[in-house]
């Protein structure tokens, strides 16, 4: 399929656009292969899979839950085509998470030619910042980013991001690609709901709030941020 121009792709989405964060993170901040030993080994990273043995159903339906609500999706290239390989043979026309990620529209940033096969697709190559924040600020829906750490630390840097939505294992992987690295500024976020599934691993959203609040600490009071 040919890519298609971004004021098309605008048309698909509704209004006020939320860019939304979605990571599966272990507790030393790695989201590099949550989900198989072969799926990211990258750097030479041999540890994937680090994810799977606290899947249930809970952290499946809250998966399902969350996707649900996305208008379009928004990835880096390697994410890009690594879900472009596998999601388009799943077409159990039952599976909710295969209908929206291979039919709704989807926005690669990359400097380098991708095959567009997987669209509808639009490939943002310059001015990242510049026509995520005209998209967020014209258009609306819910533009969702899964894995990506590098696109999602730079958004988070760049203000972009509205809300993170992290799956935390109850794991320490020790190596790997961390999605906060250093990203020049601080940031900080309300915590909007927190859960523990069955088998541990810890579902949580948070608010994009602007620069992370300060203070000083002192014994006995409290609200003491500036």
């Amino acid at each position: 399929m040919a890519i298609v121009c971004l004021e098309a792709n605008y048309l698909l989405l509704e209004a006020a656009l939320r860019l939304v964060l979605m990571s599966f993170l272990s507790l030393d901040g790695v989201y590099q292969g949550p989900g198989a030993p072969d799926e990211d080994r990258s750097d030479g990273f041999d540890r994937g899979g680090w994810l799977v043995p606290f899947a249930d159903a809970r952290f499946e339906k809250i998966a399902d839950e969350w996707t649900a609500t996305a208008t379009g999706f928004l990835f880096g290239r390697r994410t890009y085509e690594a879900f472009s390989s596998v999601w388009p043979t799943i077409t159990d026309p039952t599976d909710s998470n295969a209908l929206r990620l291979n039919g709704l529209p989807k926005f690669v940033v990359t400097s380098t030619q991708i095959d567009a096969s997987w669209g509808p697709v639009t490939v943002i190559g310059d001015q990242v910042e510049a026509r995520l924040a005209s998209m967020k600020l014209h258009q609306g829906g819910e533009l969702q980013i899964h894995g990506s750490g590098t696109l999602g630390r730079s958004l988070l840097a760049m203000g972009l991001v509205d809300e993170l939505r992290i799956v935390t294992a109850p794991v320490v992987v020790g190596q790997g690609h961390k999605l906060f690295g250093d990203t020049g500024i601080s940031i900080g976020f309300e915590l909007l709901s927190q859960e523990q599934t069955p088998s541990g691993l810890t579902i949580t959203r948070f608010a994009y709030t602007g620069d992370a609040a300060t203070g000083e600490y002192k014994r006995g009071e409290t609200n003491v941020a500036s």
